[in-house]
Order: structure tokens, then C-alpha cells, then sequence
């Protein structure tokens, strides 16, 4: 019997304070990694063409200030498309990290489109994966994204959605986004305040 497909989850160095439940802040922000962190240079290994997207760390560090859990969950296909290696993963993933700043989790799907895995957004997969990796609950995760895939994960996943449209994003992704910001930090705003209802927040 073929064993399930699982996402990577390469490790992560930052302590954290266990999920206080009654906090009213979200237990984790989870950031998609191309086209929203950084610039998304297609089925990228090389660590010197990372660039951060405008106002990618200020957006980090405010979730850090807060105290809250940050993590990123990627579709990493050129892997199964045999364009990208896990050493040419970790190497991005520690050049994002010398740009912005550590993060608690990476969770990233190696599989192709046609590999039926759980993983693969808009599945839920990575973003249960994270959690699971933090040990907080996904109803009080919010996920940050530039895609109507990163939007649907979360929605499966349980997980509050924020959308940050960019050139390549769909007019029918943004309607169907739940929340949507103009750049990182406002959807950042976004997540940290609870007191604003996911579906009024565009």
C-alpha cells in the first residue's frame, strides 16, 4: 500500500508561548510564500533573485510584535516537476528568512497538480500541517494570500482568509475573497483585529 502524500515541514526557530485560548488576537497569521511574501519568480531554487514584496517585513514584524505565531504554507510543484530540489527549497526558504526574519513553521507541498495529495492548496493540508506544527487550532488562524487557491485553503481548513490581489489575481478571486487588503500591512491590520467580522472587512 502507497503511503499518504505529506507536506514538508522544515523546521522552524522561534520559541512561542502556548495558544492562550481566551486571547483575543488569532493564534497564528500563516503567509503564502510566492506572489505575497516575495516576488514570485516561477519554481524559484536560487536564493539571490528573493525579493520581498512591499511591505513584507513591517507586516511580519507587526504579527511578531503582537506576540502571535507566523508561518508560511507553499505549493512547491517544481519539485514534483523535477525543476527544484529540497536543498533548493531550504536555501530560498533561508534567504526569506535573512530578508524578513524568522518564521515558527514552513510548510510546503512538494507535489504536482495530478498527485492527488491533501497538501496542495486549494486543498487544506499545509495550513492543518502548520497548525498542527504550532499546536493551535485552525478556526483561530488567519491566512494571507494573493490567490483565490490560498483563500479556498483556508476556508477548508476552518482558517479566516485575507486576500491581497495582485496583477496575476482573478476579478472573480477577489469577489469570492471573504476579506481582501490593498498590501501586506493592512491585511495584517486585518488579521490581528478581532473585532472586525471576516466578511465586512473588504
Amino acid at each position: 500500500m502507497t503511503p499518504p502524500l505529506r507536506p514538508w515541514l522544515l523546521p522552524g526557530d522561534v520559541r512561542q508561548h502556548p495558544h492562550d485560548p481566551g486571547s483575543p488576537l488569532p493564534a497564528a497569521v500563516l503567509f503564502d510564500r510566492d506572489g505575497t511574501l516575495v516576488a514570485d519568480v516561477p519554481y524559484n531554487g536560487d536564493p539571490s533573485r528573493v525579493a520581498p514584496m512591499p511591505g513584507a517585513r513591517e507586516a511580519v514584524d507587526t504579527v511578531r510584535a503582537a506576540g502571535v505565531p507566523v508561518g508560511v504554507v507553499t505549493n512547491q510543484s517544481g519539485v514534483a516537476r523535477g525543476l527544484l530540489t529540497r536543498r533548493e527549497v531550504a536555501d530560498v526558504r533561508l534567504r526569506v528568512e535573512e530578508l524578513l526574519g524568522p518564521f515558527a513553521v514552513w510548510a510546503v507541498c512538494p507535489h504536482g497538480p495530478g498527485e492527488g495529495c491533501a497538501c496542495r492548496k486549494p486543498a487544506p493540508g499545509l495550513i492543518l500541517a502548520a497548525c498542527g506544527r504550532l499546536a493551535v487550532p485552525p478556526e483561530r488562524t488567519v491566512v494571507i494570500g494573493d490567490i483565490g487557491a490560498d483563500m479556498e485553503a483556508a476556508r477548508a481548513a476552518g482558517a479566516r482568509g485575507v486576500l491581497v490581489p495582485t496583477a496575476v489575481t482573478r476579478a472573480e478571486e477577489v469577489m469570492a475573497a471573504d476579506a481582501t487588503a490593498a498590501d501586506l500591512p493592512e491585511a495584517v491590520r486585518l488579521a490581528l483585529d478581532s473585532a472586525v467580522p471576516t466578511g465586512e472587512a473588504r
